[in-house]
């Protein structure tokens, strides 16, 4: 999959205008294509004779699902269609689809929609009453046969994006509850925040041939990392190169108790292709991680438990720091003093909940710097959000401000730029929602900038081969017995699988 860019209603509304008049192709050519791509989809899930109810608006995501209707219909699906007959507007491109199947399928007007077993012998239910245009939410009877399909006992797929559910901004009122929504070219921005899930389900985007000219020249901050994408920035070896060439990376991390972290870091930094490692820890680390992780070198504090000496960071090429650390005062006055020498480092764990402890250290963090916080750390960072569209706001402040990468951690990882841009991570699954996951991350970035990468790059490529290695060991061991330990051994083929 290339890197998609994911555009607001409003360019999605320009991107078809622009596919039909520079195409050139009917409105209702394009509609026909849409359902098709629908249809093909729906056909490789759901065998026939699975009873499918449709219910349409009037406007062109209603045609969508009347032309849905039709060929469904023609494949030997039961099929039968409710139309929502409210203030909404009819279409032309709605007019005709409800043509081609008048007096062919079972169709029912809906004006009122109190009876709350209406489709109650409908196996399926399709929903396509609002597309992305949707400006206010749902009232009258809209809501009320929203409220409908969300009460029957149906699997549920929207068609594009569920009715109700706004593409770029928070949403209120009734919302279908889809198992499933099948978006039209590129994914809706609602699809990849939290809030929404209960109403996208699993989604899966299908193309119906717009306009890529449009796509690639339309302005847009927010984009879903492919395969293809980070196969491109990935860096290739060459016959002659040698250690030296991959780079020195320190990783700060550990301390009493908290060793484990620091392990799966450098494990996973030496995994992610650095040239050399090494790993500072307090002194009752040094036999932990000279056992755990030959392949590094140990850098031992003066300190027994717990980091807490001002370094010298000009031989590195990256440096990590924050997981297991902890937060004692000593370890605070180190990492400040690691701070004030301006090196980009990539910071996680207790590195930033030092941070989000003493305010005064965000205007220390080096420009080119990695911030790797979980939700409940970048709230300690920014504040409390009202909603998840308010937390990507946020986010893109405080990378602007920071001048700094920061990666959201969570489902569709959220990779924020100082230029405004974010990226969003497709790989990844429940089962990597187990402590350490973090911690390997932080090793695979600071890997990936001690060989090179960018800031920015190594943030996209690092999550993608992070959830990619996830959704491997997940498929050879299942979520639920899926521990950190398991990320880093899938690694290398998460690499092979990028490269190939």
């Amino acid at each position: 999959m290339e890197m998609l860019k994911i555009l607001s209603s409003k360019q999605i509304k320009e991107l078809d205008a622009y596919t039909i008049l520079h195409e050139p192709i009917p409105s209702i050519e394009l509609m026909e294509r849409a359902c098709e791509a629908f249809v093909n989809w729906f056909t490789l899930q759901f065998a026939a004779p699975r009873k499918i109810g449709i219910i349409c608006g009037t406007g062109n995501n209603g045609g969508d699902g009347l032309g849905i209707a039709r060929l469904l219909s023609e494949l030997n699906y039961p099929v039968k269609v409710w139309i929502v007959r409210g203030a909404a507007p009819t279409t032309e491109d709605f007019k005709i689809n409800f043509e081609r199947i008048q007096g062919k399928l079972d169709m029912f007007d809906i004006i009122s929609a109190s009876d709350q077993g209406v489709f109650s012998d409908r196996e399926i239910l399709i929903d396509a009453v609002f597309g992305s245009g949707l400006s206010r939410p749902s009232e009258g009877v809209y809501a009320q046969a929203i409220n409908c399909i969300n009460n029957a006992k149906s699997i549920k797929i929207a068609v594009d994006i569920s009715s109700g559910l706004f593409a770029n901004q928070s949403s209120s009122g009734k919302i279908v509850k889809a198992d499933y929504t099948i978006s039209f070219q590129l994914p809706k921005l609602a699809f990849l925040l939290p809030e929404n899930y209960g109403y996208v389900g699993e989604w899966k985007v299908v193309d119906i041939g717009l306009s890529r000219t449009f796509i690639k020249e339309a302005e847009s901050p927010y984009f879903y990392i492919g395969k293809n994408s980070v196969k491109a920035k990935l860096k290739k070896r060459a016959k002659f190169d040698h250690k030296g060439k991959y780079g020195h990376a320190l990783l700060i991390a550990g301390s009493f108790g908290k060793m484990g972290a620091g392990v799966l870091s450098a494990r996973s930094c030496m995994r992610a292709g650095v040239g050399l490692l090494t790993v500072h820890v307090p002194k009752s680390g040094y036999s932990i991680i000279q056992t755990s992780v030959p392949e590094a070198m140990a850098s031992i504090d003066e300190h027994e438990k717990f980091f807490s000496v001002e370094l010298n960071p000009e031989q590195f090429t990256a440096i990590g720091i924050g997981p297991g650390i902890g937060q004692s005062n000593e370890t605070i006055k180190a990492f400040s003093k690691l701070l004030k020498l301006g090196k980009p480092l990539v910071i996680d764990a207790d590195g930033l909940n030092i941070i989000s402890a003493n305010p005064e250290l965000i205007n220390l963090i080096p420009a080119g710097s990695i911030l790797t916080p979980h939700p409940k750390e970048f709230e300690r960072l920014v504040g409390v959000w009202q909603n998840d569209f308010d937390r990507l706001e946020k986010l893109k402040r405080f990378s602007v401000e920071a001048k700094a990468v920061i990666v959201l951690k969570g489902a569709h990882s959220s990779v924020a730029s100082p230029d405004g841009k974010v990226h969003f991570n497709s790989t990844g699954n429940p089962g990597m929602a187990t402590g350490g996951s973090g911690d390997v991350l932080t090793g695979i970035l600071t890997g990936l900038l001690a060989q090179g990468y960018s800031a920015e790059n190594a943030a996209i490529v690092g999550v993608y081969l992070h959830g990619l290695s996830g959704d491997i060991a997940a498929r050879e061991k299942g979520q639920h017995s899926l521990i950190a330990s398991d990320l880093i051994d899938f690694l290398p083929a998460a690499f092979k699988n990028v490269a190939n």
